[in-house]
């Protein structure tokens, strides 16, 4: 079994990953709270599964992935302790009411109009650096734009 995304290194070899990420928002918050929802679909190009274990970002203390689910009418919520997993050839849809990435510790509101940066990690493509667009309070859906996990500022 040959793997080419281990033999890439995970500063900027992005284009030798299979994994894409598209639409990556977050909701903005108000003044106070202490933690944030980012959402983003993941498509694996790649022959093997994949799976999204941890992240980081410089706007937060922690950076968790929970899923929510609704149980006779009550919202639950969840943490995702073994990772999302993305299957070989699949797309996975973190969104409201699913699988969401989790910025607890928030060191400032998230206004709406500004950029989250935040660093994925998967299990097997590495490091990628994701930039979330923050949109209004109360958004269920990015605004637009095709954002990749590929731009750097």
């Amino acid at each position: 079994m040959v793997t080419l995304v281990a033999a890439a290194p995970n500063s900027h070899a992005h284009s030798a990953s299979p994994i894409m990420i598209r639409q990556p928002w977050a909701r903005a918050t108000p003044p106070g709270a202490p933690t944030a929802a980012a959402y983003l679909t993941i498509m694996n190009h790649g022959s093997e599964p994949d799976v999204l274990i941890g992240g980081s970002s410089p706007q937060a203390a922690r950076v968790d992935f929970h899923q929510s689910s609704v149980d006779n009418g009550i919202m639950k919520m969840r943490p995702a302790t073994n990772g999302i997993a993305i299957p070989a050839g699949g797309t996975v849809e973190l969104k409201p009411d699913g699988y969401h990435v989790m910025l607890s510790g928030l060191k400032a509101p998230l206004r709406s109009g500004t950029m989250l940066p935040v660093t994925l990690r998967f299990a097997k493509a590495g490091s990628i650096e994701v930039v979330f667009a923050v949109e209004p309070i109360g958004a269920r859906g990015p605004s637009g734009g095709a954002a990749t996990g590929h731009q750097h500022h």
